[in-house]
């Protein structure tokens, strides 16, 4: 599980130079941008923040994201 004060702390490294980039935690295993909808995998309890991993999954609904988060190739 990622820790409480790390996920106050992140931010969509896409959006947070012109918003505010927040994110949610979904499924316990990923995050999703509130403003652009990328979502970042958690792997191993270490959220994967590289806007070309959030750019892979944005099309994909947050119901149908993966459990566990499948690793960056």
């Amino acid at each position: 599980m990622i820790n409480q004060d790390l996920l106050e702390l992140l931010r969509c490294p896409a959006c947070v130079k012109e918003k505010e980039g927040s994110l949610q935690l979904v499924k316990d295993t990923w995050l999703v941008c509130d403003e652009c909808g990328r979502k970042y995998p958690i792997v191993e309890d270490i959220p994967v923040m590289l806007i070309t991993e959030g750019d892979k999954w944005v099309e994909t609904k947050a119901a149908d994201l993966a459990v566990p988060a499948p690793r960056p190739a």
